[in-house]
């Protein structure tokens, strides 16, 4: 475009004869108006031009199409704003008077310049997808792995087989009750899996004992939140809360839990949340020793700990979930009687 009909005029026999489709414009306002009905690979704007000059028109066209190159045409004496141009995005510039060669191969630079532009930015945008990709798919095995260990370590217990699945299931139905954001939801869902990973460590006469643990047990037993929460922390750097989940599932609401005696707020809330769904389970499952609870003397016991164990938040999500029928229940949750008064613990 430019202010001068009869310079545009021969710019476009020019270009139209080296099989170019072209408009014109006689101001750079005209231009916008132009690019906005049909949109321009390429265009040959003049510097000085009335109310809009080169420059301004530059900076509209580098905001809105940035895959157009644009040649700038200037006077000798302007070569300093050609200069400028050329920093805000202008791929050349040729000086007036010009020669046609000079104005073909300026063109054709500018369009390989734009060209390969196009390209690296292509092959840069499928490198990332690839390596996002590839990414996932690591993280996915690291996951399955995780989970393959998990699911052998209960294949030790036949009577916690399922456990880190269910406790899963309940947990983030609570979460999914708070209303919890995406990414605090998929790290829910890992860590509550992986919760009881540190059992690995747990020795198994102690882990399969068939009756109830003595203090000293009882106190190896708990050495399995910090045990799974070393294991897997060099391996979920990019999941803090999954690892919350793990190293403070066992923390009570009064402060009187392991490890770290964390008191209310303090705690983790995906480590709340597990907490509820982990002491439910444990509760409505059977052991050697005992019967599992029914759903309703368990959802009993959570509301009598709640705000001493558990936080009030959690259970009363738990609560509503179940109400709402968010989750499946086992069989034997509404099967198996009540043999015995059992306080809430996992």
């Amino acid at each position: 475009m430019d202010d001068e009909g009869s310079l545009r005029a021969i710019l476009r026999r020019l270009m139209e004869g080296d099989g170019f489709e072209c408009v014109e414009a006689s101001s750079g306002v005209e231009a916008l108006e132009l690019m906005e009905m049909e949109e321009s690979p390429l265009v040959l704007s003049d510097y000085h031009m009335p109310r809009m000059d080169g420059g301004e028109l530059l900076r509209h066209l580098h905001a809105r199409w940035p895959d157009t190159a644009v040649v700038m045409i200037t006077a000798v004496s302007d070569v300093n704003h050609a200069v400028r141009c050329l920093d805000e995005g202008a791929l050349d510039y040729v000086t007036k008077p010009f020669h046609i060669e000079e104005i073909r191969g300026r063109v054709r630079q500018a369009l390989e310049k734009r060209s390969l532009l196009l390209e690296n930015r292509a092959y840069r945008e499928n490198l990332e997808e690839r390596v996002v990709e590839q990414s996932r798919a690591y993280e996915h095995l690291l996951h399955a792995s995780l989970q393959s260990l998990a699911d052998a370590l209960e294949v030790k217990d036949a009577y916690t087989w399922g456990h880190s699945t269910r406790v899963c299931r309940y947990a983030m139905a609570i979460a999914n009750e708070l209303s919890l954001s995406d990414n605090m939801l998929r790290q829910i869902d890992l860590g509550s899996r992986l919760h009881d990973l540190g059992k690995i460590g747990v020795r198994e006469e102690v882990l399969n004992k068939d009756g109830p643990l003595t203090d000293a047990e009882y106190a190896h037993v708990m050495e399995h939140p910090v045990i799974g929460w070393r294991i897997l922390k060099p391996l979920l750097q990019d999941a803090p809360h999954a690892l919350a989940v793990v190293r403070s599932h066992h923390e009570r609401y009064d402060g009187k839990g392991a490890p770290d005696a964390l008191l209310g707020d303090c705690i983790p809330i995906e480590a709340r949340i597990t907490a509820v769904a982990d002491s439910f389970d444990a509760m409505t499952s059977g052991r050697p020793y005992r019967a599992g609870m029914s759903v309703d003397y368990a959802l009993a016991e959570l509301r009598r700990c709640s705000g001493t164990q558990f936080d009030e938040v959690c259970v009363e999500a738990f609560e509503r979930a179940l109400c709402a029928d968010a989750f499946p229940l086992p069989d034997w949750t509404v099967q198996r009687p009540v043999r015995h008064k059992q306080l809430a613990a996992a």
